[in-house]
């Protein structure tokens, strides 16, 4: 599907009324992350990005928890508070909300980073694991008015991933050991949820408009 075709689909979704929530879903390097934000820019003002990964849970926390080597995985996150934040934005009853944002020059969550004013009318929310059903994962999905899932090439996702990697730090072997390992697992998890998506499709990345490397 291209992106103007999407963007129009997200715009009917923000034009029928009250604050809309489209949640846009993938394994790790699917893109998610680069097509929400050029649906948003699109739609800017009407339109604002809460990624999930903004509950990535702390490196200590993540240490004290023995996880660390895991991080991306369900139990990384904070999924409570980010099922809070959806229901807060969902009923849109404050005059602003705060969310929190990654940043991975840091590798860390950073909080009240992202502000969504009340007369937005459509959040987009991208990440893995919006159609998990378990924990409280499974509280996501009833707060999203329309979920989509980005299938993709494997052999070009795994190499979009090993070279972020590279580009944050990793040497050549341990990113592409850390794409074929804890990225690969997630992904398996993430393939899993396919069938609970509203629309599946795939997009051709190098017709979006670049922008830095995100998290997707």
């Amino acid at each position: 599907m291209t992106l103007d075709a999407l963007v129009h689909r997200a715009g009917a979704l923000a034009a029928s009324g009250a604050r809309r929530m489209l949640g846009i879903v993938g394994a790790p390097g699917a893109g998610k992350s680069t097509v929400a934000e050029a649906i948003v820019s699109r739609l800017a003002p009407h339109a604002c990005h809460v990624p999930m990964d903004g509950f990535h849970l702390a490196n200590a926390e993540l240490d004290r928890l023995g996880r660390r080597d895991r991080k991306g995985a369900p139990d990384t996150f904070d999924a409570a508070g980010y099922v809070a934040l959806l229901g807060r934005l969902r009923a849109a009853r404050e005059d602003v909300v705060y969310a929190p944002e990654f940043r991975r020059e840091i590798e860390e969550p950073v909080a009240g980073a992202i502000s969504i004013p009340r007369d937005v009318s459509l959040v987009v929310t991208e990440g893995n694991y919006l159609l998990l059903d378990e924990g409280p994962w499974a509280a996501v999905r009833g707060l999203l008015d329309q979920v989509w899932y980005f299938d993709t090439s494997e052999s070009d996702r795994v190499e979009l991933l090993v070279r972020r990697h590279i580009a944050y730090g990793k040497d050549p072997a341990a990113a592409r050991a850390w794409a074929l390992g804890s990225d690969q697992r997630n992904a398996e998890t993430v393939a899993a949820t396919r069938h609970r998506a509203d629309l599946v499709t795939t997009i051709d990345l190098r017709r979006v408009a670049p922008r830095h490397q995100g998290t997707s």
